[in-house]
């Protein structure tokens, strides 16, 4: 995440991860204020075991894209509150990305927090049955946890 005050809105994504049986750690590194660390969560972020990136920004929202210009590995963008009304500045800017360097553009706020995790265990899921279960408990569960 940008900031540390989004921390509040991106515990959504950690809890559910959680539940989903999905290990996941929560990072503050702003693309502006300190894009070297950034940079090299991101090139490292395979070697550390990583299988996807949620990257959560508000205003600029700048993130999720630096994220993913670094990367090879699935970046889910949750666009935050922040600037103009509805984080529609933030929504724009993590959606708008130029072809060929893709960021997975979630709801704003809490709901697209939740969803990048729903999102980050189908893509696990693909290849990890326990999370293929989760998924299927979830489902019958009415998407609830």
């Amino acid at each position: 995440m940008g900031s540390q005050t989004d921390e509040s809105v991106m515990q959504e994504s950690s809890k559910w991860l959680t539940w989903f049986g999905i290990e996941n750690n929560m990072v503050v590194a702003s693309a502006h204020r300190n894009p070297d660390k950034v940079r090299d969560l991101m090139v490292n972020a395979v070697g550390n075991g990583y299988g996807a990136v949620i990257a959560a920004a508000g205003m600029a929202a700048a993130l999720p894209g630096v994220c993913a210009a670094y990367t090879s590995l699935p970046v889910l963008g949750v666009p935050l509150d922040g600037g103009l009304p509805g984080g529609i500045d933030a929504l724009y800017s993590i959606v708008q990305m130029p072809a060929g360097l893709p960021v997975g553009t979630l709801a704003v706020g809490k709901a697209g927090a939740r969803n990048a995790a729903v999102l980050c265990a189908r893509i696990f899921a693909l290849s990890n049955p326990v999370v293929a279960k989760r998924l299927e408990e979830f489902k019958a569960a009415e998407y609830r946890i």
